[in-house]
C-alpha cells in the first residue's frame, strides 16, 4: 500500500506548490511600484485573473489543478491493462484487490469501498474509449448436459471395470484391471478439461503447481490397494500380489473407490453451483468484507452438498457389491480432493500441492514403519499404525491422514475461494 499512499501524497503536494505559486504571483502583481497595492488595478481585474498572461492550454480554474493531481487517474494509469481488458466494475474490483486495494485504501480516494472506485475507473475508460458502460455483472452462464455427462463417465467406466474384475479370473483379470484403470483415468481427464472443474482460463499461466497429478495417483492408488497392504502387514503378509477381489491375501477396497469415481456428477454441480453464486454475490455486495462474509456460507453449503451426495454413492456402492461402504474414507479422500480442485480451478495451486503431498507421504510412511517394523529392533516403529488399526481397522490411517489435510484446505478455501479476485473470471466457464 506504500505505492498508493506516495502517489496521493505527491498529488497533494504538486497541488499545494501550484496553489502556493499563483497566490505569490497574484501578491506580487497587487503591489504598485512604491510597495503599495494598487486597488484600482486590483477591482479592474476580473474575478480569477493574474496580472500574467495565461499558459495555452492551461486555465487558472480549480478543476485544471485537481486534474493533475487527481489519484484515481493516477491510479487507473498504474492499472491500465486491468482497466482496458475489463469486462464490467466487478472485475475492476476483484483485480484491485489482488493488487492489495482495500476499502481502507478506497477511502483515501474519496469512495465508501473498491466496489465503487471499480465502478468509476470503469465508467471514465468506458467514456475515454466511447464504448457504453455495463455496471451489471457477467452471470455465469448455465451448466449443460455435456459437463454432466463428462461427470459421469469416470462412474460408469469405473463401474463396468469392477463388473468385470467380478466376472473374469487369472490373466484376463488382470487385462481387465489393466484396462480398466486406464479407461477410468482417460475420463477423469475429460471431465477435468472441460466445464466447471476445468483449469483452462482461470489459472494463471505458469501456476500449475508440479506433482498434483502425481500425489493424487497415489492417493487413489492407496484407497483402492493401501488398506488391504496395510492389514496383510500387520499379521505377516502379504503372501501374494493382488488377484483384483475383496477375499485374497491382498484384497482390493472397491466399493469407497467406485463411489468416487460416481462422484463426478456432484463434484461438477457443486462446483458450477458455488460459481455462479459467488458472482451473484459480487454483483450484490457493496464491499469486500461484505462479499466474503456472504460467499463463506454458499462455499460451506456447496461442500456439505457434496459430501452429502458422496455418503449416500458409498452406501449404495457398498451395499451392491457386499462389502463396506468406507464411508470415512470415501469422504476425506473425497473432500481433499474437491476442495483441492475448487482451489485450483479459482488460480490457487500452491496450497492443493502442498496438501495432497502431504497426505501421500504420509500414508506411503505408515505402510513404511510397518515394514520396516520387521527389522530387528525396530518393532516400536509399527506402535502408533498398530494401535490405531486395533482402535478403528486400517480404513482408519486413510481417513486419519486425509481428514486432516481436507481440513486444512477447508481453512485456506474459506480465506481465498471468499476474495472477490478469485472469482474475476467466473464467468468465462464454459
Amino acid at each position: 500500500m506504500s505505492d498508493l499512499e506516495d502517489l496521493e501524497e505527491q498529488g497533494e503536494q504538486r497541488e499545494r506548490g501550484e496553489q502556493g505559486e499563483q497566490g505569490g504571483r497574484r501578491e506580487q502583481g497587487e503591489q504598485g511600484e512604491n510597495g503599495r497595492p494598487c486597488v484600482a488595478a486590483a477591482s479592474a481585474r476580473p474575478a480569477g485573473s493574474s496580472g500574467e498572461p495565461s499558459a495555452p492550454g492551461r486555465g487558472p480554474s480549480a478543476p485544471s489543478r485537481r486534474g493533475a493531481a487527481d489519484p484515481v487517474k493516477t491510479l487507473m494509469h498504474r492499472h491500465r491493462d486491468l482497466c482496458r481488458q475489463a469486462v464490467d466494475p466487478l472485475e475492476i474490483a476483484a483485480g484491485l484487490e489482488a493488487h492489495g486495494v482495500t476499502d481502507r485504501t478506497a477511502a483515501r480516494f474519496r469512495h465508501r469501498d473498491v466496489f465503487s472506485l471499480a465502478e468509476e475507473m470503469y465508467a471514465r475508460i468506458s467514456r475515454d474509449t466511447g464504448t457504453p458502460a455495463r455496471p451489471e455483472a457477467a452471470a455465469v452462464p448455465p451448466m449443460g448436459l455435456g459437463p454432466l455427462a463428462l461427470g459421469l463417465l469416470p462412474g460408469v467406466l469405473g463401474a463396468v471395470a469392477v463388473a468385470g474384475l467380478r466376472l473374469t479370473e487369472g490373466r484376463t483379470r488382470l487385462a481387465v484391471a489393466a484396462l480398466g484403470v486406464l479407461a477410468v483415468g482417460l475420463g477423469l481427464r475429460a471431465m477435468l478439461r472441460h466445464g466447471p472443474l476445468s483449469t483452462g482460463g482461470h489459472t494463471p499461466a505458469g501456476a500449475h503447481a508440479p506433482g498434483t497429478r502425481g500425489w493424487t495417483c497415489l492417493l487413489l492408488a492407496y484407497a483402492l490397494l493401501g488398506d488391504g497392504l496395510l492389514d496383510a502387514a500387520l499379521t505377516g503378509g502379504p503372501d501374494a500380489l493382488p488377484d483384483g477381489t475383496a477375499a485374497g491375501d491382498w484384497p482390493l477396497t472397491t466399493a469407497p473407490v467406485l463411489a468416487l469415481a460416481l462422484a463426478g456428477v456432484p463434484a461438477v454441480w457443486t462446483a458450477h453451483l458455488f460459481a455462479a453464486g459467488a458472482r451473484r454475490k459480487m454483483a450484490t455486495s457493496r464491499g469486500l468484507e461484505e462479499f466474503a462474509a456472504s460467499v463463506r456460507p454458499l462455499l460451506l453449503g456447496t461442500f456439505g452438498l457434496f459430501l452429502c451426495a458422496l455418503a449416500a454413492l458409498a452406501a449404495v456402492c457398498g451395499a451392491v457389491l457386499d462389502e463396506p461402504a468406507g464411508h470415512a474414507q470415501a469422504l476425506a479422500l473425497g473432500a481433499l480432493l474437491l476442495l483441492a480442485r475448487l482451489l485450483a480451478v479459482h488460480g490457487s495451486t500452491r496450497a492443493p500441492a502442498v496438501a495432497l503431498g502431504a497426505a501421500a507421504l504420509a500414508e506411503a510412511a505408515a505402510q513404511a514403519c510397518v515394514l520396516a517394523a520387521r527389522l530387528p529392533g525396530c518393532r516400536p516403529l509399527a506402535a502408533p499404525v498398530d494401535t490405531l488399526v486395533a482402535l478403528w481397522g486400517p480404513g482408519s490411517v486413510q481417513a486419519l491422514v486425509c481428514g486432516a489435510a481436507a481440513l486444512a484446505l477447508l481453512v485456506h478455501a474459506s480465506r481465498t475461494l471468499t476474495r472477490a479476485s478469485a472469482h474475476a473470471r467466473a464467468e468465462e466457464q464454459p
